[in-house]
């Protein structure tokens, strides 16, 4: 992964499941990090483990979704060896209620955490990957941004936004390389979280997501994340505007 060896990339949710994976995966290939999650002590074991690679590795405990965070994430990956871009990984989702059972609360921190968190990135990293005249912004996005499945309204919602925003971001700033990464049917609390949802919809969801399990077509964080890693060691700039999936750099 030489193109990217020496630069510097943010990445959200890197507390646990992909995120951390990914941030080891990304470290293990020479690249700097600013690491954001909002689980303060395993992101900072997360950071810790990375810094063991010989990069350097800041992280930023937080909401993503808050002006103030994204801003110094942009801040202090702009003082590192050359600030290349981000890949928002940080998501919520609160399966099992229909959309009018659910607390205002929760639905906002699941479009806060999946598509503002990406707003703000773009906010504060567009303008400095710009003048420096390249750049990555990647959006993990999901299966889901085309699904109607009872229970996990707002998540769709939320990933259905966050693709259009890659999108968006994809012909307004060409000269970046921006799309969405689907990372496929991964293991992690998200997964557990559908197999064990609670409220009016649960009883349909659960045995979706319990069938993933059942049938063996879960995938390990670490694939994802290494999938990912491939495909920008290879000729990402294929995807500009379009989604990638994990098949793609497998």
């Amino acid at each position: 992964m030489s193109g990217l060896r020496n630069k510097t990339l943010i990445v959200t949710g890197a507390s646990r499941g992909i995120g951390r994976a990914l941030a080891i995966a990304l470290a293990q290939a020479g690249v700097n990090l600013v690491l954001c999650a909002r689980s303060a002590i395993p992101l900072a074991e997360c950071a810790m483990e990375c810094a063991g690679f010989g990069v350097k590795v800041h992280h930023v405990d937080g909401d993503a979704s808050q002006a103030e965070v994204a801003r110094s994430m942009v801040e202090t990956a702009s003082s590192l060896s050359e600030f290349y871009g981000f890949i928002h990984n940080a998501g919520s989702v609160y399966p099992g209620p229909y959309l009018w059972e659910l607390p205002e609360h929760e639905f906002n921190e699941v479009l806060g955490a999946n598509l503002t968190a990406g707003y703000q990135l773009i906010r504060y990293a567009v303008p400095e990957l710009r003048r420096r005249g390249e750049g990555l912004a990647v959006f993990v996005g999901s299966g889901a941004a085309q699904a109607n499945l009872p229970g996990l309204g707002a998540y769709a919602v939320a990933k259905a936004a966050e693709e259009h925003l890659a999108r968006q971001l994809a012909v307004e700033a060409p000269e970046l390389i921006s799309f969405v990464y689907r990372p496929g049917v991964v293991e992690t609390e998200m997964q557990k979280a559908a197999r064990e949802a609670q409220g009016s919809a649960a009883e349909q969801i659960r045995p979706v997501f319990q069938g993933y399990q059942d049938q063996g077509i879960l995938i390990q964080p670490e694939d994802a994340a290494n999938a990912l890693v491939r495909i920008l060691h290879g000729s990402p700039e294929t995807f500009h505007g379009k989604i990638a999936t994990w098949r793609d750099g497998v």
